[in-house]
């Protein structure tokens, strides 16, 4: 009997537990942030700008952070790079007494249910690269806090004349896209200064870094209006020291390996095997080099036309040995079957004939007669072998001195290359060591 009345009691005390539980448990719609979100957006019309007297114009105050330079893409004009962006603004319709509310001075508002701006940039070339944070922050004055990571895919125009010495100016211009400065204006939430000198979240790790940020403002005039704008002006060089030593010294020492060359004869071949070698170690530094230089339309870096230049006097030096070699060994084989032949013409031409009745009276001569006949043809062979000699030593003469001739005018030639060489091989090392002066002055 004890157990029925129990088991009839305990609806009634769990009904009892229950009703405690619920007095000490708060529920969401009795606190006082739901009732200040409930408050703000119940009429908020976000299709409006949040201003009382429309004839006000709404300021966005904008800042920016460069956070890291991601790419340089020289050869399509662009430049990647990660931004920390930051625009307040202030909202009329999003106001309160903080008294009234638990003395909630801030919360948190989705982006999606308010007014935003509609601020671009200008040279904006791809998507926008950003996380989804779908929240900003408003403080009891209705002013508005709206922080984001950005990576900017922006045009650029990028010099690589001075690689890799080289300085790239980037703009970053931010403008409303369908707001006159009379609706929306725009200001600096930094002072510029403080803005050109923040570089402390800058990652120095990577190969750029950062120089300034510099700004500025200004009113763009159109035929549909006049738009302010903000223009960020990111100002990076590259760190030389990995292609100083990769590229730039490799390529004064084959340069001066070329110009060693010029020591050997100029009739030579071991000129011409020396001097192919070379062209060979140039064709495959080009190759290599072609893969680190940046290749870019507008431009042409400094050191691709320097080591072109370099290439041209060592395939003319080149051309002029092989056609000097092949020009000696003509002169030398011609001048030998010419000495052939003034020996088988003098031969012929000078050989005794004798007449029939000559020989008959030869026959019947006394032998005195051919004693003198004995010692007049060795005297015609002796000089025969003389002027065979004599021919032969001017022939030689005529091929030695159009040989000294050719090898005194190839070298001046020669010389002329030398020193051309040499000047071009200086100007490019006196040109390196400006623009490395330069760049460290910065």
């Amino acid at each position: 009997m004890w157990v029925t009345e129990m088991a009839a009691l305990w609806p009634c005390i769990l009904a009892a537990a229950s009703g405690i539980l619920a007095m000490d448990t708060p529920h969401a719609r009795n606190s006082a942030l739901y009732h200040l979100t409930k408050q703000l957006l119940q009429k908020y019309q976000k299709e409006v700008r949040p201003v009382h007297d429309w004839t006000e114009a709404t300021t966005i105050y904008l800042d920016l952070s460069v956070h890291a330079i991601l790419d340089v893409d020289a050869q399509n004009q662009k430049l990647k790079t990660s931004v920390w962006y930051r625009e307040v603004w202030d909202d009329e319709f999003l106001s309160w007494n903080s008294s009234l509310f638990d003395e909630i001075s801030e919360i948190s508002l989705p982006r999606s249910a308010i007014w935003v701006p509609d601020i671009i940039i200008n040279e904006f070339v791809d998507t926008e690269r950003s996380p989804d944070l779908p929240y900003v922050y408003v403080n009891s004055s209705g002013t508005i806090k709206n922080s984001k990571p950005i990576q900017v895919v922006s045009a650029c125009g990028l010099e690589t004349y001075a690689f890799p010495f080289d300085v790239q100016n980037c703009s970053l211009t931010f403008n409303s896209i369908l707001h006159t400065v009379e609706d929306v204006d725009l200001a600096f939430l930094r002072s510029r200064e403080d803005i050109n000198r923040d570089n402390m979240v800058f990652l120095n790790d990577s190969e750029w870094e950062l120089l300034s940020v510099s700004s500025v403002y200004s009113i763009q005039q159109s035929s549909i209006g006049d738009f302010a704008q903000i223009q960020f002006n990111v100002v990076i060089r590259r760190r030389p020291l990995v292609y100083v030593v990769s590229l730039l010294i490799p390529s004064i020492f084959l340069m001066l390996v070329d110009l060693g060359s010029f020591y050997l004869p100029p009739n030579c071949r071991t000129r011409i095997v020396f001097k192919t070698s070379v062209l060979v170690g140039y064709t495959v530094f080009r190759v290599n080099m072609s893969n680190e230089v940046p290749r870019s339309a507008g431009s042409t870096p400094l050191i691709g036309v320097f080591f072109t230049v370099c290439m041209a006097f060592l395939v003319l030096s080149l051309s002029k040995s092989i056609l000097l070699v092949k020009f000696l060994h003509d002169e030398q084989h011609s001048g030998q079957e010419q000495s052939l032949l003034c020996l088988l013409g003098d031969t012929e031409a000078n050989r005794p004939r004798m007449e029939p009745r000559a020989q008959h009276a030869g026959l019947t001569g006394s032998s005195t007669w051919q004693d003198q006949q004995a010692q007049a043809g060795t005297l015609n062979e002796v000089w025969l072998q003389l002027q065979f000699i004599h021919n032969s030593l001017r022939s030689q003469d005529q091929v030695d001195q159009q040989e000294a001739e050719w090898l005194a005018l190839l070298y001046r030639f020669d010389q002329l290359l030398f020193w051309s060489y040499f000047a071009v091989l200086g100007l490019y090392t006196i040109t390196l060591g400006s623009l490395w002066a330069l760049w460290s002055g910065l």
